[in-house]
């Protein structure tokens, strides 16, 4: 356990100089908003992009994937939902409800990319890549259906479905398996430059997730706060894990699914948290308890998680 914890300790480490950067008073407080924007309209996009144009999926068992991917978190998203009215009898708001269930079923996808590379390389990168395409839309429609529902907004189909048509995650992540399946050729200065931009925003991406953090949300959580953490943390890499063993997905597959679903929470939800009414606050606190527990979980989830994979 103590090699996985060094192994990902960079990755914190960037993290935590992210929040330090934040709050650094000869940096201009106002550049950080704007990387915000540039990550998700162009850094991350652009990664997911060249990981999946160039990946090797012959050696992936793309179907069992999807199929454990999408129906563990359709699971997860579904007994939240019919947790409704425990939540409602609780006195537990819509908005705050909405927030419980984006921090119990979003994942960091620029974590999970950095400690995939970090501990298992290009084949775990490209497979963490993968995963994050099969879920990404059922992810949005889920999370953006209970904000539209739950926020306290206009319930708009036509919102729901702008939101999820421009989601340029969405879009980098369908062209780059576009590209892949088909073989379109790109101009090689062109994929190069891409490659450059991806490469980019692994660590960029991490002082971005280090920046958001809102420490002093987390210093005082509501107790409401602490169920997504073990939701997220605990539960869903038990029935990710699972659910793969189940299907036959062994050894450095399974182990870097147990990683993947073992992140915190993204911070793009609490943008869309403050955009579409839900309770930003507490979803900023939850990602930052979140980010600092996962630093010990994450290990222990993929020291369990290397028994069975060894079978």
């Amino acid at each position: 356990m103590l090699a996985i914890f060094e192994s990902i300790l960079p990755v914190f480490l960037l993290v935590v100089l992210g929040a330090l950067l934040k709050r650094w008073r000869a940096i201009d407080r106002d550049m950080w908003g704007g990387l915000e924007q540039l990550g998700f309209y162009v850094l991350f996009p652009a990664l997911l992009f060249v990981t999946l144009a160039e990946a090797e999926f012959s050696g992936m068992a793309v179907g069992g994937l999807a199929v454990e991917s999408i129906g563990s978190l359709s699971l997860i998203a579904l007994l939240l939902t019919l947790c409704w009215p425990l939540f409602n009898a609780a006195g537990v708001s819509g908005p705050a409800f909405t927030s419980v269930f984006q921090t119990s079923t979003r994942w960091n996808a620029f974590i999970a990319l950095a400690i995939a590379e970090k501990l298992y390389g290009a084949q775990s990168l490209a497979l963490v890549a993968l995963i994050a395409t099969l879920i990404i839309i059922p992810i949005n429609l889920y999370n953006i259906g209970m904000l539209v529902w739950f926020g306290g907004g206009t319930r708009s189909l036509g919102i729901f479905a702008k939101k999820i048509a421009t989601n340029p995650m969405i879009i980098g992540s369908v062209a780059g398996v576009a590209v892949n399946l088909l073989k379109i050729p790109i101009y090689h200065p062109l994929m190069e430059a891409a490659e450059l931009v991806g490469h980019t925003s692994l660590s960029l991406g991490l002082l971005m997730v280090g920046a958001g953090l809102k420490l002093a949300d987390a210093l005082k959580p509501r107790p409401l706060a602490l169920l997504p953490v073990v939701l997220k943390l605990l539960f869903m890499p038990l029935i990710m894990t699972v659910s793969a063993y189940v299907l036959g997905i062994r050894g450095e597959q399974l182990l870097t699914i147990a990683m993947g679903a073992s992140v915190p929470t993204a911070m793009n939800g609490y943008v869309l948290a403050k955009q579409m009414g839900g309770d930003a606050p507490l979803y900023a606190a939850v990602a930052t308890l979140q980010t600092v527990a996962s630093f010990f979980t994450i290990p222990v989830v993929l020291a369990a998680t290397a028994y069975l994979a060894g079978g």
